[in-house]
């Protein structure tokens, strides 16, 4: 048995990967619901310049206000028709979702987008996701049905292929019965394993499929998606960027990526218009 020490470390750890998917802020989120800031706007009709409407889609115990207080509005600032979902919910957990199985939050999300081509009148829709967020819309795509209703997916830090936790899930294994608790309380958590069922049907044949545009955007400074080098995707369309080649002054962790790093932003932006593609630089956070 190891040590009491390795055990807390053990827990820990699996904590930040139910807590990294988006900023426990202050204030108070209501699920479904953003503010009044300028997205999810049922009325928003795309313009010529962005005729896709761009859906955002949280990590592990995020919601769809508290994950994009940051990144939402810096879209609709530039033009975009932006909605984000709550998926992924538990039963008695309030706000903090994510958590559910995945391959069932994929479900959520087909839904979703359904609802916003719908009300925007788009043949497609962009994603943008963080975390988890930035994985599972992979399972809507290669099984749902996604790939002919979506033409970019851009992850933020997405576990494209699980995560060890800095390799302390090999120890599991030695703590009976913890597996099994991890999956019956937070299926969503146990899906988020390097070399789990859920993980190895996700890549099985490939990491993506036709016609979808693949962008994932990864740290050296991942805490929680370990190695982040897990991240990248392989397949045609991919372009896998590590935040440190465009800034190497840019030290966001996994959660900062998401939530305040305008750098990374300015590389999704890119990846939402390449069309109009400007340079990802350190300046970038002041544009």
């Amino acid at each position: 048995m190891l040590p009491w020490k390795s055990w807390k470390r053990l827990l820990g750890s699996l904590a930040a990967l139910m807590l990294a998917g988006a900023a426990l802020t202050a204030v108070p989120a209501q699920a479904a619901t953003a503010p009044t800031s300028g997205w999810n706007n049922w009325d928003c009709k795309p313009s010529a310049a962005h005729p896709r409407p761009v859906v955002l889609v949280h990590g592990t115990f995020g919601n769809s206000v508290d994950n994009w207080l940051g990144f939402a509005p810096y879209l609709v600032h530039r033009g975009y028709c932006v909605y984000s979902l709550d998926y992924g919910q538990l039963p008695g957990v309030p706000f903090f979702n994510g958590l559910g199985p995945i391959d069932r939050s994929a479900g959520q999300l087909a839904t979703f987008v359904d609802r916003v081509l719908a009300s925007t009148g788009a043949p497609e829709a962009d994603l943008v996701g963080h975390s988890q967020g930035g994985m599972m819309p992979r399972w809507y795509l290669k099984y749902l049905g996604g790939a002919g209703k979506v033409n970019a997916l851009v992850g933020l830090a997405p576990d494209n292929h699980g995560t060890t936790l800095l390799g302390l899930t090999k120890l599991l294994p030695y703590f009976p019965g913890a597996e099994d608790l991890i999956s019956a309380a937070t299926p969503g958590l146990a899906d988020q394993i390097a070399g789990s069922a859920f993980e190895k049907k996700l890549n099985e044949g490939g990491d993506t499929v036709p016609g979808v545009k693949y962008t994932v955007i990864a740290t050296r400074y991942d805490e929680v998606v370990t190695p982040y080098q897990s991240q990248f995707l392989n397949g045609p369309d991919v372009r896998n960027v590590l935040l440190q080649d465009l800034c190497p002054l840019d030290l966001s962790e996994h959660v900062a990526i998401g939530l305040t790093d305008r750098i990374a932003w300015h590389e999704a932006l890119n990846a939402l218009d390449p069309a109009h593609a400007e340079r990802t630089t350190c300046a970038s956070v002041f544009e």
